[in-house]
């Protein structure tokens, strides 16, 4: 028998997953080019040629014990984390070391270690509605409570009067993320700015420490010349999670990095706390050779024109059908608002046209669905057709 624990986690496993497992059976009935698959994040664009080339370097020129091998730190290669220090510090205008990062096995697992580090059973920890719907099951792993802020569904930024009351004395946590999964909506700097006096003062209050984690997979996807603060600048505990699976086009390799700054309160303990909650919780340390390989990409990225092109098609299109939608700052998602009041009953609509849609109630939002334009080109055009029809049963 199973854990108690599992057994609800089962039965609501992801509906992004599900959804990406149905297309798939769909290809096989109607044909690849005939389902238009706009679940999964899964990045469409290929990862720079430079990925290539250094990856066949790093296996000519290392010595394959050491390049295979653990690392000497569960976090880390020291030089790699050096490197990806000065990368952040050039950037952003922060002072960070070495030891301040710590490698990770993607946002995911580095999500995971710093909860793990953090939290204690009963320890609440705060989301931002609509959001990635798996913090649900990292803050239950550490049989933490998450608290939802409700969704501002006029623009997408947090509710901070709702957020200021759903602060405790429990509450040992934030996480935000922006560019935002599912809304594509980039925080403004007002935004983190009245965030972090907030949680100043309710540090004060209760004589606690409120930790605030910023989960960043999407940084280097936005547009428009739009501009995504780093928050370690405008408050002090904070840790920043990053992936390089959006922005080298590498989910599968899962490498990423936690910072944590010196600011950060009790930061030695913090961080020892994290490099054994590396090992504990399995990872051991990040993947050896994607560690080696980010540091010799660290100033690649990938074309963004590609999802651009996707974004402007895709909300311009959706828009001439009908539909309701914000349009993204970042990232390669879609937030639409479904004509139906139940959007499960609109995603199963969809896929009588063999359009697949996530519903916004596996983020925290119910009454929209989340679009996923990183796919092909030739997807996106080909799907508006099916589109029109659909909007056809509504307007």
């Amino acid at each position: 028998m199973i854990a108690e624990k599992m057994k609800n986690m089962v039965a609501n496993s992801s509906a992004i997953r599900a959804m990406f497992e149905e297309g798939n059976r769909l290809a096989q009935i109607y044909g690849a080019e005939n389902v238009f698959d706009f679940s999964l994040g899964n990045p469409n664009v290929a990862a720079p040629e430079a990925v290539k080339e250094a990856i066949i370097e790093l296996l000519d020129e290392s010595d394959p014990v050491v390049l295979h091998g653990y690392t000497n730190s569960n976090s880390g290669y020291a030089d790699v984390r050096e490197t990806v220090a000065k990368s952040l510090n050039e950037r952003f205008g922060t002072k960070f070391e070495g030891k301040n990062i710590v490698m990770s096995v993607g946002a995911a697992g580095g999500l995971n270690v710093i909860l793990k580090a953090l939290i204690n059973p009963g320890d609440e920890v705060i989301a931002f509605a609509p959001y990635f719907g798996e913090y649900r099951s990292y803050t239950n792993n550490y049989d933490g409570v998450l608290v939802e802020v409700s969704p501002n569904t006029v623009d997408f930024q947090p509710k901070l009067d709702e957020f200021e009351q759903k602060i405790t004395p429990k509450t040992k946590a934030v996480i935000v993320n922006t560019p935002n999964n599912p809304t594509g909506v980039v925080y403004s700097e007002e935004t983190i700015k009245e965030l972090a006096s907030i949680l100043e003062a309710k540090q004060k209050e209760y004589g606690t420490e409120i930790y605030l984690i910023s989960d960043e997979p999407y940084r280097e996807l936005v547009y428009d010349g739009v501009r995504v603060p780093y928050l370690t600048k405008y408050y002090d505990n904070t840790i920043v999670g990053y992936s390089y699976s959006k922005s080298l086009s590498l989910p599968g390799e899962r490498i990423g990095y936690l910072v944590i700054p010196d600011e950060v309160k009790d930061s030695e303990d913090v961080l020892a706390a994290a490099n054994v909650a590396t090992r504990i919780l399995g990872f051991v340390n990040a993947p050896t050779l994607q560690q080696k390989l980010v540091a010799k990409c660290i100033n690649e990225k990938t074309d963004i024109s590609y999802y651009n092109r996707n974004r402007e098609t895709l909300y311009n299109g959706l828009r001439e059908c009908g539909f309701e939608c914000i349009k993204p700052q970042g990232a390669f998602y879609l937030f639409v608002k479904s004509p139906a009041a139940d959007e499960k009953e609109f995603c199963a609509a969809a896929k009588k046209y063999n359009l697949l849609l996530v519903p916004g109630s596996s983020f925290a939002c119910p009454g929209y669905v989340r679009l996923a334009y990183c796919v092909a080109y030739e997807t996106i055009v080909n799907s508006l057709p099916k589109f029109r029809e659909l909007a056809g049963e509504y307007f």
